[in-house]
């Protein structure tokens, strides 16, 4: 096989650009949600995440040149890889801004605080790479006792809301440029359509919102492009530089997170595991071990070189091959962004293309990932993918919520909220149970999953076994344990001891259902019990 082929600058079109629309949300969320210097941000964080990429990407270049080299074939397509949306958003918001505001709570400085924040991002990054550096010895066994609707919808929820609505709801704040962007996108991903010429879509789309921004800046003098500036500050060569000084100082944040790391790390193996299956699905079928472990060491290393955000395998490999990708895409984009990194010029791009330009493409994201929960189960465990989308939108309705009292001024500095929470209670909101399917929530997400599954199957004492599962987590804490006060709500340890009964409550009366109950109109005859 060639080194270089003509299909791998359509790989590197559609790779970069995935790429490239992560690190314009990382720029939105790091310098604006977390407030992070940019300084810190230019010459640390993102050449942390050079280092994952440069080694992720020519290792599955190789591992595709010698695929093809074993087979005697030249149309095996190196597997796609990059930065990991779902860390971006969970870490960012679950990990990241509770530190920072709970720092500021306690009283510490802006300065002080965003340290902490990024040493616990690092930290979140390591030890997620950990859990699939290690889960890559484990992750078939995983897999066949986790019905896939329970990995899939917390994935789901986490694309439809933190992803695909929240942008959503952005491209409705700005809807010239938002509307434009979102018709086009579904004309070009859901609708099968192409541009004549073979330009990708996604090029397209960026192009539009991008002219449709600048203009409307242009003649208003306001949207979304407001504020932006072409800067050549931070440009100049940033070589990563080990944190490791960050990361013990991070330590103490690791326990009250673990519950989040844990999870992220074991979604990220699995939906990579799923990716490289959909490969071999396309004819080209990789070893599970080695790019699991691989995969886990990227993030290892890019928290190591100080990045809160991982990098993992991508879906869509079967769609990189067919439009001719081969080995050389992967080295071309390990390449080119580890240059755009280490040089501050993604600094430059930042400044050029605003976040949306391309949000409509990030909605499409939200949109097949949450579509994908539904399609890729049986028929009959669609109520279980849908019963796990709840926590995600208990969390996602709880950040809003948070979000609305910080612009009030309640809460962690500000002014007290209420402590009494039937204040709440008597507006028809149940804040209680926002609180309680938070803590946790992806856990909470794929505990009920699995436990719907098996009682769709009559499998009933399996699915005692899973609520058996959510005592033990509810025990120690990793879901349904927070505290609330004046100063707002905060996930922590050992606080809600008494969700593990209601849990151990449910699991018994599954283990006696097939003695309790008859499987409705089989005339007393007993369900199976799995």
């Amino acid at each position: 096989m060639k080194r270089w082929v003509k299909g791998d600058i359509d790989g590197l079109f559609a790779l970069g650009l995935d790429n490239l629309i992560m690190l314009l949300l990382i720029n939105s969320l790091a310098l604006g949600v977390l407030g992070f210097d940019a300084e810190l941000f230019f010459t640390r964080m993102l050449p942390g995440n050079a280092v994952g990429l440069i080694i992720g990407n020519l290792y599955f270049a190789h591992l595709a040149r010698k695929l093809a080299e074993r087979e005697g074939r030249n149309d095996v397509c190196a597997l796609p890889y990059g930065i990991n949306i779902f860390t971006i958003i969970v870490f960012t918001f679950t990990v990241m801004l509770p530190v920072k505001l709970d720092a500021l709570a306690a009283g510490v400085g802006e300065s002080e605080a965003l340290r902490s924040a990024w040493g616990a991002g690092v930290l979140a990054a390591v030890v997620s790479g950990l859990v699939e550096t290690v889960g890559a010895f484990f992750a078939r066994w995983i897999r066949r006792v986790t019905p896939r609707a329970a990995l899939l919808s917390a994935i789901g929820g986490v694309g439809l809301l933190f992803i695909g609505a929240d942008y959503f709801f952005r491209a409705y704040s700005f809807p010239l440029v938002g509307l434009v962007t979102l018709v086009l996108t579904l004309v070009f991903y859901f609708g099968r359509m192409r541009v004549k010429g073979g330009l990708p879509g996604g090029v397209v789309v960026l192009g539009v919102g991008l002219i449709v921004v600048w203009a409307q800046r242009g003649i208003t003098g306001g949207g979304p492009a407001q504020g932006l500036e072409l800067s050549l500050d931070h440009v100049g060569l940033f070589l990563p530089v080990p944190v490791v000084g960050e990361i013990i100082a991070a330590l103490p944040y690791l326990l009250p997170y673990l519950p989040v790391i844990l999870t992220m790390g074991l979604l990220s193996l699995m939906g990579s595991l799923m990716n490289i299956e959909s490969a071999a699905a396309a004819g080209d079928e990789y070893p599970t071990r080695g790019p699991l472990v691989v995969n886990g060491l990227g993030s290892i290393l890019t928290g190591v070189f100080g990045s809160p955000y991982p990098t993992t395998l991508y879906i869509g490999h079967p769609g990189w091959k067919k439009i001719g990708a081969r080995a050389g895409y992967s080295s071309l984009t390990g390449i080119l962004f580890t240059i755009l990194l280490c040089t501050g010029s993604i600094s430059v791009l930042s400044g050029l293309i605003p976040i949306e330009a391309g949000m409509a493409i990030l909605i499409w994201i939200g949109l097949t990932i949450a579509s994908q929960a539904f399609e890729a189960v049986p028929r009959s465990h669609i109520p279980a993918v849908a019963i796990g989308l709840i926590p995600a939108l208990a969390a996602y309705s709880l950040l809003t919520l948070q979000r609305t009292w910080g612009a009030l001024g309640f809460g962690s500095g500000g002014e007290s909220l209420p402590t009494d929470l039937s204040v709440f209670s008597m507006q028809g909101l149940s804040i209680e149970g926002l609180f309680a399917l938070n803590a946790g929530y992806l856990y909470t997400c794929m505990i009920l999953s699995a436990m719907v599954c098996h009682i769709v199957d009559r499998q009933f004492r399996k699915s005692a076994m899973w609520a058996v599962v959510g005592a033990v987590l509810a025990g120690v804490g990793f879901i349904h344990s927070y505290r609330y006060s004046g100063a707002g709500y905060r996930e922590t340890l050992f606080d809600q001891p008494q969700w593990a009964i209601y849990y151990l409550i449910a699991a018994v009366l599954l283990w006696f259902t097939p003695l309790l109950f008859c499987a409705d109109g089989e005339n007393g005859a007993k369900p199976e019990v799995g």
